[in-house]
């Protein structure tokens, strides 16, 4: 994924349709809400096998479409606030391996504040 190639569409693509006065950090924030409820939406009602096995059905594509206006929301706001998204991406997955060490963390979901200390 071309990060920057994106952005500069989405530029281009606000400024043509004069957006740019309604895409304010808060603004977007919203409507990236709104889309990841909308992904809620469709997966809600499935079982835990039932959401890891759409494969090629309805369902499947409309979490892509959710997925997709998801990603755009965060590439937006990423541009308009001048962050570099790929760099406080790599940031956290950093910090996220040593809160989560293999050691302690492989084969549970307990948050890194409940691990023991060993």
């Amino acid at each position: 994924m071309n990060i920057h190639k994106i952005q500069e569409f989405q530029r281009h693509f606000a400024k043509e349709r004069d957006w740019d006065q309604f895409h304010t950090p808060k603004n977007l924030s919203m409507a990236l809400s709104a889309e990841v409820g909308e992904l809620l939406e469709v997966l809600q009602w499935l079982t835990p096998d039932q959401s890891a096995e759409l494969k090629d059905t309805k369902k499947k594509k409309d979490v892509e479409e959710e997925l997709a206006d998801i990603t755009y929301y965060v590439l937006r706001i990423a541009d308009i606030m001048d962050i570099d998204l790929e760099e406080v991406l790599w940031d956290k997955m950093n910090k996220n391996a040593a809160k989560y060490p293999v050691s302690k963390a492989k084969g549970n979901a307990k948050k890194y504040t409940e691990f023991e200390d060993s």
